[in-house]
Parts: C-alpha cells; structure tokens; sequence
C-alpha cells in the first residue's frame, strides 16, 4: 500500500485569510488535519485560524508539544506525536499539519518531520509557505520592512541582549521575535541608542487583537502579549 503524505501547512500568523490558496485547497481536501494541541483545553492557534474550513469528515488530531527548553522531554513528544500521524500515513491517507506563520520559520513542524523522517525514512513530505509574523507586523504598521539593499536580522526568542548590542553596531534593520521577556533591557538599550523613535512593537499581528506601538520613547512599562515582536529602523524608516 503507498503511504499517505505529510503536508506542513502555513496559515498565517493569525487572520485566516493570509492563509495561501493553495494551503487552503490541501487543507479542505486532506482527511487528516493536524495542529499543536492548546494549552489548558484551549484551541490551539493554528487550529482556531483553520477552524472555519474543517469539515466534520475530518479527523482532527491534536498534538501536545511541551513549552520548554529540556531536550529528553522534547525528544520524547516529538517521537509520539510523529507514531500519531504515522497510523495514518502507513494506512495511505494524507495528513496536512497546519502551523501559524511560515512552517519554514521557527516551526514546530520542522522537528515533527525530522522526528518523522528518522524513524520512517520512507515518508513523503511537502510544505507550503506563507506569510510570517515579522511581515504581518510591518504590514499593521504600514512601513516596509526593508529597502535597498538594507540589512535584516531577524532574532528568536532566546537571543541575549548582549547578542542584541552587537548586531546594532551592523544590522539596518533589526526583529525581536517574542520580545515580552526581554522588554525592559532592550528598551534601556533602545534609549541609549537614541533608536526608541524609530522602534515599533506588534502585539498577535494580524489578529483581532492586534496592538500596535509606534515611537517608544515614553513606552518603557509596556507589558506585553508573549506574541509580541518589536521592529527597529537602526537607519532610520
């Protein structure tokens, strides 16, 4: 019997229409539709944006991914999580994982195909890209992202602000995925930069709740979503 393939969807870092034409064809026609499951009996994010357009033909496989840094706990549930969708692909039905953002940044997706890959390297894989936060967020503030042949680096979560101190002296422009944790440092550095009026924060971009902070000069107690990205124009807009 052929085996089913994994589709690694992008639906976009919230509005359900950024969802590509193409990832939203697969995603009705595909039996199975996967997604990280929420927390706390809460939709997931990937599912709520998606929900609009599952049929109740549908199997609908919730997958728990823990939300930590420890690599053996990690390991473990990626290695559920991909038996879980391989019951489906070894009996010939394709399963479409559907991911907030771009699958290709930052995804969890990329773990669960490898997971997959190692254990059944017979698996067939295809992605589809879409629209990533950082281009969600200059979108809300109506700014291009870059010109010319501006420099664009793009920080995860888990970069260290002394990391941050360093790319300032080159980068053009700068991206801190996830800021929340780090926002009182940064914004110090900020300042002391003289950068706060070219720095502009984006809450859930995209979304219904979508906040937006231009000039941060006066922002320094801002508490923030933990989808939270802060764009800075170190050479100006």
């Amino acid at each position: 019997m052929q085996t089913g393939t994994l589709y690694g969807i992008s639906v976009g870092p919230g509005d359900p229409e950024l969802i590509t034409l193409k990832g939203l064809n697969l995603l009705k026609s595909t039996p199975v539709v996967a997604f990280p499951a929420g927390i706390g009996g809460k939709r997931g994010i990937a599912q709520g944006i998606v929900s609009q357009w599952l049929q109740s033909e549908q199997v609908q496989l919730a997958l728990k991914f823990p939300y930590l840094q420890d690599e053996a706990v990690l390991n473990s549930a990626w290695q559920v999580a991909a038996q879980q969708v391989w019951e489906y692909l070894q009996r010939g039905e394709d399963v479409a994982f559907v991911c907030e953002g771009d699958i290709s940044f930052y995804s969890t997706f990329n773990y669960l195909a490898a997971t997959l890959q190692q254990l059944h390297p017979e698996v067939k894989i295809q992605t589809v890209p879409g629209v990533a936060s950082p281009m969600a967020a200059a979108s809300a503030l109506g700014l291009p992202l870059t010109l010319r042949d501006q420099r664009l680096v793009i920080l995860p979560a888990l970069y260290r602000v002394e990391e941050l101190e360093a790319i300032l002296n080159w980068a053009d422009v700068v991206v801190l995925m996830k800021v929340s944790s780090v926002y009182p440092q940064v914004w110090q550095m900020l300042q002391q930069r003289d950068l706060l009026q070219h720095s502009y924060v984006v809450e859930r971009a995209s979304t219904a709740e979508q906040l937006v902070y231009c000039d941060l000069r006066d922002r320094s107690d801002l508490k923030l979503h933990y989808f939270s990205l802060l764009i800075v124009k170190v050479t100006g807009d």
